[in-house]
């Protein structure tokens, strides 16, 4: 049976983030899909069911390798538990790595004073590309085209989605589990991911490289997917 990549981006950002690898993996024959998170926050906290049931609705049932960018890597051991037995690998493409059990946020303690700072009255944070400098957004995404998507996709969070729970399952780890990191500061994850016994790849490139680069992306994921 053929195994069926789901491409999970941030809540923090759209599908479109996703778009290129997954034109490329079908390209070469795998089946690859896309979940939609930009909904997740619409309603009360806890936001993590919506994100498990978002990528549950749309995956096949088939085997599933598991790959997460950035913030999404939070709730790649929910997910997996939410797949069961489907899941056989999970890649963590410049995410953020959970701990083996207990609780995570999203931000860490010392991020919280910039986030407090871009919300509004009404608690909500501007969208993500808003949040940096238009040189470094420009920087991380050249192609103008590519620029107004992303942008234009992403939803407005409110800061609570940074600061609720995430319940990490025991075990959720047991399956193959590997790294992909752009660049900093994703390295600090990369060296733990080592530590882990992971298989660790680098393509070289900022925080969004999969749109910059969708096929040496789409190389990495394939080499870390693999069993031997």
């Amino acid at each position: 049976m053929q195994t069926t990549f789901v491409l999970v981006h941030s809540p923090s950002v759209g599908p479109s983030t996703w778009a290129p690898v997954a034109e490329s993996l079908e390209r070469r024959g795998h089946a690859a899909v896309v979940p939609d998170l930009t909904g997740v926050a619409t309603g009360a906290a806890p936001y993590w069911p919506r994100v498990v049931e978002a990528v549950r609705t749309v995956t096949p049932d088939t085997p599933v390798v598991l790959v997460a960018h950035s913030n999404a890597g939070f709730f790649l051991p929910l997910i997996k538990e939410g797949l069961g037995e489907r899941v056989v690998a999970c890649v963590f493409a410049d995410a953020h790595i959970p701990p083996r059990e207990g609780l995570i946020r999203v931000a860490e303690e010392s991020f919280l004073p910039f986030l407090h700072d871009l919300a509004g009255p009404d608690g909500v944070l501007p969208r993500w590309t808003d949040w940096w400098d238009e040189e470094d957004v420009v920087a991380m995404l050249p192609d103008p085209a590519v620029r107004i998507r992303v942008a234009a996709e992403q939803p407005r969070l409110p800061l609570d989605y940074y600061t609720q729970p995430i319940p990490v399952p025991a075990g959720w780890d047991e399956v193959r589990c590997s790294c992909l990191w752009f660049g900093p500061p994703y390295e600090k994850v990369a060296e733990e991911a080592g530590q882990r016994g992971w298989p660790v790849v680098r393509v070289p490139g900022r925080h969004l490289h999969q749109l910059v680069d969708p096929e040496g992306v789409t190389d990495a994921l394939l080499k870390l997917s693999r069993k031997s």
